[in-house]
């Protein structure tokens, strides 16, 4: 087996086992970047130079019987919309193109105190607008379980990294469904924790009550390392949750005995492939097997979390993006001739159609005489949708719904209907709006070999029971062993 096949977890063990230099992991993914992501594109950047220049340095230190920690020398690949210093930080826009982020996010903070290498920064949907990476004003990112098709967004790329071997692991960020839908597209585990959990800090904000990092990994056990590593309270981010730190790798444990869990018969219905339900269907025979208990149960608000989340997510996308204007950072264009020409030129030649079609609809609902129609409306529904969930959660441990109604749809098979693609987040949106915890964990493959994962949802600050029953599923089945994507 070669190194980059290899999950986090046992590349860690191989390097506390003195048998694999950091250099040989940095130089194996960098090798297998070259040779696979013509095809993939998940990178928008790549740091070699500065990664094995690190790599040689850590690899020297542990000679010399310096005291690292266990993840230094480990690689990993970041979305580009967080900072890290000295390096362009694009969101995929024309808007950011040459910006070179002036300081660290938080996340990257924490990792850089492990010493751990980051290959480079991945492709997504344009300011992470987008359910298929296809809005990136660079390239759009195949899926490299089926080159014609998505691999779901905005993280896609970094969910097409870690499927194709190019990233043991990788950070992503999700406002609606941005790390759980490309995990399922692309046959890969992605967590969004709850909203506070990971600070923000240096992420480039989208939706700001709904934007969440979280990681996207090769199996459960490294989703609650890199999970380890990043969550903590952040004075630099007022939205962070000082609650005790927490170690989820305790949570690791192969037993759901006892377990209540809840399926909500809305998003098992129409619109939801044949295919994606027989794989919940039998997702949810696994687990009565493994001894938990598993009711249907209704979320009959969940049917307008698209339409409250559209709402809130564009009206905040709308504030959120106004300081890209062509004065103060960003592109600015140089056709003009007044002030207002440079405002409105900058934003219209920097901004693709997806994001620009967000900042429209997000004015709109913000706007004297509409605000109490459908944003002050979408607010208390978001309350309701909030309070649903608690009662749920009154009964049941875990929610299991699938991540999305279809598998990976084809390369500009939805591009040019804007509606038909937002409700292809349907199953994952109510998840921000709540503030939940959510997990996409791939369970089987359909009838083309594409990939299909279900849904754990959790209360908030409940990442542990989540990784407990992930875990067990893991251990009971072998979709790691048993498929692969093939390219």
């Amino acid at each position: 087996m070669e190194l980059y096949e290899l999950t986090a977890h046992e590349l860690i063990e191989k390097l506390e086992r003195a048998e694999i230099t950091a250099e040989e992991i940095t130089k194996s993914y960098f090798n297998r970047i070259q040779e696979k992501d013509g095809q993939v594109k998940a990178y928008v950047s790549t740091l070699q130079e500065q990664a094995l220049t690190k790599a040689k340095k850590i690899d020297s230190d542990r000679k010399a019987g310096k005291n690292l920690s266990k993840f230094a020398g480990i690689p990993i690949g970041i979305k580009d919309n967080m900072c890290i210093t000295g390096t362009k930080t694009t969101c995929s826009s024309k808007m950011l193109e040459n910006f070179v982020a002036p300081y660290d996010a938080t996340v990257i903070e924490k990792l850089n105190a492990e010493d751990m290498i980051y290959l480079g920064k991945l492709n997504m949907d344009e300011f992470a607008m987008g359910s298929s990476t296809e809005n990136s004003a660079f390239f759009p990112t195949h899926n490299p379980w089926d080159l014609s098709r998505v691999p779901g967004g905005s993280s896609g790329g970094s969910a097409a990294a870690v499927s194709a071997d190019m990233a043991p692991w990788a950070l992503g960020s999700d406002t609606g469904g941005s790390i759980r839908q490309p995990a399922s597209f692309c046959g890969v585990v992605g967590l969004k924790p709850t909203y506070g959990l990971v600070s923000r800090f240096g992420l480039v904000a989208f939706a700001s009550s709904l934007d969440q990092i979280g990681p996207i990994t090769k199996d459960v056990t490294d989703s609650a390392i890199l999970l380890n590593l990043i969550a903590g309270h952040d004075e630099k981010d007022t939205t962070s949750t000082n609650i005790p730190k927490k170690d989820y790798t305790t949570s690791l444990r192969n037993d759901v005995k006892g377990m209540k869990i809840g399926v909500p018969r809305e998003y098992l219905g129409e619109g939801t492939s044949a295919e994606v339900k027989e794989a919940m269907f039998q997702v949810i025979k696994k687990y009565q097997e493994l001894g938990a208990t598993v009711e249907e149960c209704s979320l009959d608000v969940g049917q307008y979390a698209s339409a409250v989340y559209y709402i809130l997510a564009c009206a905040e996308a709308s504030s959120n993006l106004g300081r890209f204007d062509g004065i103060r950072y960003g592109y600015r264009t140089q056709n003009f001739e007044d002030l207002k020409e440079i405002y409105r030129n900058s934003r219209s030649e920097g901004f693709g159609d997806e994001v620009k079609r967000r900042i429209i609809l997000g004015t709109y609902v913000l706007s004297s005489g509409y605000y109490d129609a459908y944003y002050k409306k979408a607010q208390k529904m978001r309350t309701m949708i909030k309070k649903a969930y608690s009662e749920l959660f009154e009964k049941y441990d875990l929610l299991l719904t699938p991540v999305s109604p279809t598998t990976a749809f084809k390369i500009n098979e939805k591009m040019n209907d804007p509606l038909q693609m937002y409700m292809a987040d349907i199953c994952t949106v109510p998840v921000n709006i709540g503030g939940l915890p959510g997990m996409s964990i791939p369970c089987d493959v359909d009838s083309e070999g594409l990939p299909i994962g279900f849904q754990l949802i959790a209360k908030p600050f409940d990442e542990e029971t989540i990784f407990r029953a992930a875990f067990t599923y893991e251990q009971n089945t072998n979709f790691r062993e048993e498929h692969r994507a093939k390219f």
